[in-house]
C-alpha cells in the first residue's frame, strides 16, 4: 500500500488554501479600546469609584452573536481598562432588565460557560490569533482563568495569581479585576494586543461581544478580536519566580489482594521562572497530585482504551504544545502515561513564545523504579516547535522519547516486559484561515524501537468548513501495523480509516426555534489491502430552541469484522471469534433542557440491533438542581440491557453517579462524588474540601475510599492533607 496515495487529494486541496487566505487582514482589527497609565491606587472592590474609571476609554455597544448575529446586543455592557507598573485593571459593567434574576450555578472557580450569567476577557498578547489568555467571573464573583489555544479554545486547568470583586444590583452587575503582568506572559515593546469580550445573559437567552462575531463561532475565537492600544509598552517583568512548595500527610489502608498502602509524610513542590517576558520554565520535585478530581466512570462496551484527560497542574501551561499533536486517537504524546502508579522523582518544562511566530515545548520526567514489579527508573522527554505561517496557520515538530534506564542490569524475564527505548518523530501542519471558516490539517508520525517489530507510520488529513448555514468535514487516518506510542495514546493499528460529515442549518423567522438542520457523519475503516473491517453511517437531524435546549434524533447503520476476539457485554463472559461479522441499525435520541431551570436535565438513548442478532437498549440521564449560588447537585444514571443468545443471555448493569458541589464563598469549596458501576464491580468516594486562603495558594483535605464489590472484594481508602503556598517576586 502507497501511503502517499492517501495524502496527495488533501495536500493539494490544502494549497489552494495556502494562497488564498495566506495575508488576509484579521476581520475586527479596527474595533479597538486605548489604555492609559494610572499612577492611583485601587481597590479592587467591584465599585469603580476611582478617578481612573472616570477617564478611561469605554467599549460598549455589543453585537448579538446568539440566537442571531446580525443585530446589536438588547443588553448594554460596558468594559473599561488600565494599567500601572505592576497590574492591567478591568471594569466591566453590564445591565440587566429589572425583574430578571441572575443564572448562577454554584461560587466555583472555573464555571461551566453555558451555565451562568457570565463575563469573559479573552487576550492575544502576541496577536497570533492562536494562543492567548481568558479571565472572568460570572455574576456572583466566581472567577474563571486558562489558557488560549487553537485560536479559540480554552484549558480552564491552568491556574494564576490574579483577583476580582462582583457587586449586584436590581438593574446591574459590575466585576473590577486586577491582574498582574507576572501572571501572563506577553512579547515585550509592543503596544497593541488582540482582545475581546463576551458576556452571557441567560435571563434573555442572549450571548453578546465587543466586536462581530459569526454565530456558528465561539466568542473565543481569536480571529475575531478587536484591538487593545497601549499608549506605552507594558511594562517589563524584570525577574519573575514562583515558588510553591507543599506539605502533605495521608493516613490510609487496604484489604484488596496485591495492593499495600502505607501512611506517608511528604514534602515537594514547584519553581516557575520566567526566563522571558514570554518564555517560562517550570521546574517539579517530588511532586503530588493527590487534589486532583476524581475521573468520572463511564461504561465501556468498546473494543478499545478509553481516554480520560489530564487534571495534573504541571502538565497543564502551554499543554497544546505537547497534547495537540495528531488527532484524539493519533496523539504521540499523552501526559497521564507518565507518573500514574509510579513516583515521579522530578520534571522541567520550558515553554512559550520564542518570538511573535515562534513556540517552544521542552519536557523531561524522571521517574523511579518500582521494586514490586521491577519497573525500571525511566525517561521522558518531549520537544515541540510550533511555527506561525501566513495568517494563522502553523507547522509543527514533535519529538518523543521514553527511554528506561539501566535497562542492561535487568534480568532477562523483566527486559521481555518493559521496551528499552521507544521514540516519536512528527511533523504537521495546521490550517486556519483568516476569516475562521476554513480549518485543516496534515501530519505524519515515524515510531523507532529497539527493533523492526517498533518501527511504524502513522498519518493523517482533514479539512473542514463552516459557515452560518453549512458544515462539512473530510478526514483520512492511517496506522501501521508497527507502528509503537507507549508515551502517547493510540489504542488502534494497522487500519486506514475515512471520515466524512456535512450538516445544513435553517434559521427561521421564530420566537421558539433558533435553528434546525440535518447531518450526516460517516466512519470507514479499511484493512490496509482496503478491505472493509468496519463502519458507522449516522443521518440525525438536531433543533435548538430558543431557551438554549436542544432536541436531536439519530439513526445509524453499523458494521463490525471483529479483528480479535471480544466480549460484547465487556463483563468477563464468553468471547465472539475474531474473524466474525456483525451488523445492526438503531437509533440515537437526546434531549437537553434550558439551562436557566433551577432543575436541568439532559437524556440521551440508544436503542436498536447489537452483536449476534442481539438488542442493546441504553438511556442515561444526567441531572442537577442548583440552590444558587451555594449549591449545586447531579446525579448521573445510564443503564445497558444486552439481550443476546446464548451462552450471554440478558446482561444489564448499571452505572450511577451522583455529586455535592457546595460552595460557601468563591474560596471556600466542598465537593463529594459518589460512584458505583457495576460493569466493573467498583464503588468509589471521592470527597475533597478546598480552602483557597491566599491566590493560588490552597488548603486541602481530600477522601478516596475505593471498594472492589463481589467477587473481587477489598476496600481501599485514604485520608489527604495538604498545604500549599504560592511565594513569587
Amino acid at each position: 500500500m502507497n501511503n502517499r496515495a492517501f495524502l496527495s487529494p488533501v495536500f493539494m486541496a490544502l494549497a489552494m488554501f495556502f494562497c488564498v487566505f495566506s495575508h488576509a487582514q484579521k476581520k475586527n482589527a479596527d474595533y479597538k479600546i486605548h489604555l492609559f497609565k494610572t499612577n492611583e491606587t485601587f481597590t479592587i472592590d467591584g465599585v469603580g469609584d476611582e478617578d481612573t474609571w472616570q477617564k478611561a476609554e469605554a467599549a460598549n455597544d455589543f453585537f448579538m452573536v446568539l440566537p442571531m448575529d446580525d443585530r446589536k446586543a438588547t443588553q448594554p455592557s460596558e468594559v473599561k481598562m488600565a494599567y500601572d507598573d505592576k497590574q492591567l485593571y478591568l471594569l466591566a459593567t453590564f445591565y440587566k432588565t429589572p425583574g430578571n434574576t441572575y443564572v448562577v450555578e454554584s461560587l466555583r472557580r472555573d464555571f461551566s460557560f453555558g451555565g451562568n450569567d457570565n463575563f469573559l476577557l479573552f487576550m492575544d498578547p502576541f496577536n497570533n490569533q492562536t494562543t492567548g489568555f481568558s479571565f472572568g467571573a460570572n455574576a456572583y464573583g466566581a472567577q474563571w482563568d486558562g489558557t488560549m489555544f487553537n485560536g479559540g479554545r480554552v484549558d480552564l486547568n491552568w491556574d494564576s495569581k490574579w483577583v476580582s470583586e462582583v457587586q449586584n444590583y436590581e438593574d446591574k452587575w459590575v466585576v473590577e479585576m486586577a491582574i498582574p503582568f507576572k501572571s501572563i506572559r506577553y512579547e515585550k515593546d509592543v503596544t497593541e494586543w488582540g482582545v475581546n469580550f463576551s458576556r452571557l445573559d441567560l435571563s434573555t437567552n442572549e450571548k453578546s461581544s465587543w466586536t462581530p462575531i459569526p454565530r456558528q463561532f465561539p466568542t473565543a475565537s481569536l480571529a475575531y478580536t478587536g484591538t487593545m492600544v497601549w499608549d506605552n509598552p507594558p511594562p517589563k517583568q524584570g525577574l519573575n519566580y514562583s515558588i510553591i512548595p507543599y506539605v502533605l500527610g495521608t493516613v490510609g489502608n487496604s484489604s484488596i489482594e496485591d495492593i499495600t498502602y502505607d501512611d506517608e509524610f511528604k514534602v515537594g513542590g514547584d519553581i516557575k521562572l520566567g526566563l522571558t517576558s514570554s518564555l517560562n520554565l517550570d521546574l517539579t520535585i517530588n511532586p503530588d497530585f493527590s487534589q486532583v478530581e476524581a475521573d468520572r466512570q463511564v461504561a465501556n462496551l468498546t473494543r478499545f482504551e478509553l481516554f480520560f484527560p489530564e487534571r495534573r497542574q504541571f502538565f497543564l501551561e502551554n499543554a497544546d504544545l505537547f497534547a495537540s499533536f495528531g488527532y484524539d486517537a493519533i496523539r504521540p504524546f499523552f501526559s497521564r502515561r507518565i507518573g500514574l502508579g509510579v513516583p515521579i522523582i522530578a520534571g522541567a518544562r520550558v515553554s512559550g513564545n520564542l518570538n511573535r511566530n515562534l513556540r517552544l515545548g521542552l519536557m523531561d520526567m524522571q521517574t523511579d523504579n518500582v521494586d514490586e514489579t521491577g519497573l525500571p527508573s525511566q525517561n521522558f522527554a518531549v520537544l515541540s516547535l510550533q511555527q506561525k505561517v501566513f495568517s494563522r496557520s502553523n507547522i509543527g515538530l514533535m519529538f518523543v522519547n521514553k527511554e528506561s534506564l539501566d535497562y542492561n542490569a535487568l534480568a532477562d524475564s523483566l527486559k521481555t516486559e518493559y521496551t528499552q527505548f521507544n521514540r516519536n518523530l512528527g511533523l504537521e501542519y495546521n490550517l486556519a484561515s483568516a476569516d475562521n471558516k476554513y480549518n485543516g490539517k496534515v501530519f505524519m508520525l515515524k515510531s523507532f524501537g529497539p527493533d523492526s517489530s517498533y518501527n511504524g507510520f502513522a498519518q493523517g488529513a482533514h479539512l473542514a468548513y463552516s459557515s452560518r448555514k453549512w458544515n462539512w468535514r473530510v478526514q483520512q487516518e492511517y496506522i501501521s501495523e508497527n507502528f509503537t506510542s507507549e508515551v502517547g495514546f493510540v489504542p488502534r493499528n494497522n487500519y486506514i480509516k475515512l471520515q466524512g460529515s456535512i450538516g445544513h442549518l435553517f434559521l427561521p423567522a421564530s420566537e421558539k426555534v433558533v435553528s434546525h438542520g440535518p447531518q450526516y457523519t460517516g466512519f470507514y475503516y479499511f484493512d490496509p489491502s482496503m478491505n472493509s473491517t468496519d463502519y458507522v453511517s449516522i443521518l440525525g437531524y438536531a433543533v435548538n430552541f430558543m431557551d438554549r435546549s436542544s432536541l436531536g434524533v439519530d439513526v445509524f447503520n453499523e458494521y463490525v469484522q471483529l479483528l480479535a476476539p471480544f466480549d460484547p457485554t465487556n463483563t468477563g463472559k464468553e468471547e465472539l471469534e475474531a474473524g466474525t461479522r456483525h451488523h445492526w441499525n438503531g437509533v440515537y435520541l437526546q434531549y437537553s433542557s434550558r439551562p436557566k431551570s433551577l432543575f436541568t436535565y439532559n437524556l440521551t438513548s440508544r436503542l436498536g440491533r447489537y452483536f449476534s442478532g442481539g438488542y442493546r437498549t441504553n438511556i442515561n440521564a444526567q441531572l442537577g438542581y442548583r440552590f444558587q449560588p451555594y449549591v449545586s447537585l447531579g446525579a448521573t444514571l445510564s443503564y445497558n440491557n444486552l439481550d443476546l443468545p446464548q451462552p450471554w443471555y440478558t446482561t444489564d448493569f448499571w452505572l450511577v453517579g451522583t455529586e455535592a458541589d457546595i460552595t460557601f464563598t468563591n474560596k471556600l469549596f466542598w465537593n463529594t462524588l459518589f460512584q458505583y458501576n457495576e460493569q466493573s464491580n467498583n464503588f468509589g468516594i471521592n470527597s475533597r474540601l478546598q480552602w483557597r486562603y491566599a491566590p493560588a495558594s490552597d488548603l486541602f483535605l481530600v477522601f478516596n475510599n475505593n471498594e472492589q464489590l463481589s467477587p473481587l472484594e477489598g476496600n481501599l481508602w485514604s485520608l489527604t492533607l495538604k498545604f500549599t503556598y504560592w511565594f513569587n517576586k
